[in-house]
């Protein structure tokens, strides 16, 4: 991996991973085009790089995370995160085999854009509109359509952002415990990547492999900075643009993408 690619994937993990368009199918894409996709050092950074989008929510919302008054809401992230922990692990090697083909990827990109085509009629007349008015059962249910997420493709984003609101969260509040969930998530995924599954599959550490790569430090702590600095921004705009528009523009241009890039995969 080079400067460039490491600076494109970083850039699309900051943009995608809060965006309901799949972080994971865009890395996947853009990996394969570069013909990096099965390098180890390449699998270990598009996960490793989560960590500055993780920064980023915990920026944003600097009040939220480190107000210590408020226990229910550490309890609620901590509650809501075992489900994808538990199936996570469980479904690990299925959801590996799936990475390895683009194909069923962009399919699901294609179906995840249509069900966002409709989703805003469901859900309507919202009765929770923060995070505070959310009780823990319901955080716990979110946490169960965030395993939806899975199934490369479907978006953890997204799957999280219509599981608040099928449980009564408004846009603007089902959107920011998306954030806030996708912080013990990704954190937990990232850590057992570098100091778990890398090792298993390559017989080194995380951070092993970074040191015996060239420029791997460089290339690592970059990264992440990128991811942190983009992620912030695409927070913010996304906000705006989902109390505008609803969901239908990341329907039509996860619609668009997976169709294009089904073609690319299958010509």
């Amino acid at each position: 991996m080079n400067y460039f690619e490491a600076f494109v994937l970083a850039v699309i993990e900051g943009l995608t991973e809060y965006l309901p368009v799949s972080s994971t199918a865009h890395m996947i894409f853009a990996s394969s085009y570069f013909q990096i996709q099965n390098d180890d050092f390449t699998k270990l950074f598009q996960v490793s790089i989560q960590f500055g989008a993780i920064l980023a929510v915990v920026f944003l919302y600097a009040k939220k995370f480190f107000d210590f008054t408020r226990l229910q809401f550490y309890t609620k992230l901590a509650i809501a995160v075992i489900p994808a922990l538990v199936l996570g692990k469980l479904f690990d090697d299925y959801i590996d085999a799936v990475l390895g083909d683009p194909v069923p990827i962009a399919i699901v990109l294609i179906i995840g854009g249509v069900v966002l085509l409709f989703i805003d009629k469901f859900f309507k007349n919202p009765t929770i509109h923060n995070e505070q008015e959310l009780p823990i059962k319901k955080a716990v249910i979110i946490g169960f359509w965030q395993c939806l997420a899975m199934m490369p493709g479907t978006s953890r984003s997204a799957a999280s952002i219509i599981g608040g609101m099928q449980q009564g969260l408004s846009r603007q509040a089902a959107a920011e415990f998306s954030f806030f969930l996708a912080v013990p998530t990704m954190l937990a995924v990232s850590a057992y990547s570098i100091f778990v599954k890398t090792y298993e599959s390559t017989g080194s550490k995380g951070y092993e492999l970074i040191s015996a790569t060239e420029n791997g430090w460089q290339l690592f702590l970059g990264g992440n900075v990128v991811a942190f600095i983009v992620a912030v921004i695409a927070i913010k705009s996304f906000i705006a643009l989902l109390l505008k528009y609803g969901f239908k523009l990341w329907g039509w241009y996860r619609i668009i993408a997976g169709i294009l890039l089904l073609i690319y995969f299958t010509r």
